[in-house]
């Protein structure tokens, strides 16, 4: 009789220990599944992650009005948006790391050294517009300078100055070797874009000789009765504005890529807003809210309707 008492007893320790063992194992999978959930973004946090396009922006006029109207648009998409600035390196070696996604304001061939040295990490998506021309500029009322050949003994007309927009730029580089092409004694005087506009503007005002760069679309053609100097050596070629992207957005983020692959303005329209917005001090989103609303049909387009 003890003997079955004691089986009996044993097969019931057995029993509630294989019991309480089944239950711990239940609960810690049932824990390590809960963990894991928790650990990972869900599709919609993945998402809205995706979701945000962040542009890069010069210190240049010409970069605004493309920037905020395809900014606008994007987020009307249900993106969101963000603005970086930094000159044009910093912009090129952020889209080339991913820390920046759209640059709307590259000149081509100026910039090509940058698609050269970054290779497929960037991504040529759209011509925004063609034949932008830059080069030097003197105004109109000097009417014996019409070239570069026109300056070669004359550089002490302008006191042997030529002023220029920031060092970094590509523009920069390209002015010194016209100088060095040409055998110039000249020396350009650099600074930013307001601050070349300052000197040209006091000397153009007393009709003095000036000599500085320019480019279309810009306020100064506006203001000023001014002419870009032809040259023979192929400096300063009429350009092709284009949109760079990140090479990793048309995956990430395929809409946005589709629109601005479909992007394009005309040098008009880029110039006519640069004007509202510096001579007239109008808010740049709004400019570019009044530009979407009177081109409906080709944001459309853009959008692929």
């Amino acid at each position: 009789m003890r003997k079955i008492v004691l089986s009996v007893m044993m097969a019931s320790i057995l029993v509630f220990m294989f019991g309480c063992g089944s239950g711990e194992e239940q609960a810690s999978s049932s824990n390590g599944e809960s963990d894991n959930q928790s650990n990972e973004q869900s599709p919609e946090d993945s998402e809205n992650k995706d979701q945000t396009i962040t542009f890069g922006v010069t210190p240049w006029t010409s970069t605004v009005p493309p920037t905020e109207i395809a900014a606008l648009i994007l987020e009307d998409m249900g993106y969101t948006v963000e603005q970086t600035k930094a000159d044009v390196g910093g912009v090129f070696m952020g889209l080339s790391r991913g820390d920046l996604d759209v640059f709307m304001d590259s000149w081509f061939p100026m910039h090509q050294k940058y698609m050269d040295k970054f290779g497929d990490k960037l991504d040529d998506t759209a011509v925004s517009y063609p034949e932008a021309k830059t080069g030097w500029v003197v105004p109109a009322y000097m009417e014996d300078i019409n070239s570069i050949e026109d300056l070669k003994g004359k550089e002490d007309m302008f006191n042997n100055k030529m002023y220029g927009i920031e060092k970094g730029a590509s523009a920069t580089k390209e002015s010194n070797e016209l100088i060095k092409a040409y055998g110039l004694d000249i020396k350009q005087v650099n600074s930013s874009e307001g601050g070349m506009m300052a000197q040209a503007t006091r000397q153009i005002k007393q009709e003095k000789p000036v000599l500085f760069f320019g480019w279309r679309p810009h306020t100064m053609f506006n203001k000023y009765d001014l002419k870009i100097l032809s040259n023979e050596k192929g400096f300063f070629e009429t350009s092709s504005v284009h949109v760079v992207t990140n090479s990793k957005l048309q995956e990430r983020a395929p809409e946005a890529y589709e629109f601005l692959s479909n992007w394009s303005i005309s040098i008009d329209d880029v110039e006519e807003m640069i004007v509202k917005i510096e001579n007239e001090d109008m808010d740049p989103k709004k400019v570019a809210q009044e530009w979407i609303d009177n081109h409906q049909d080709k944001v459309n387009k853009m959008m692929g309707k």
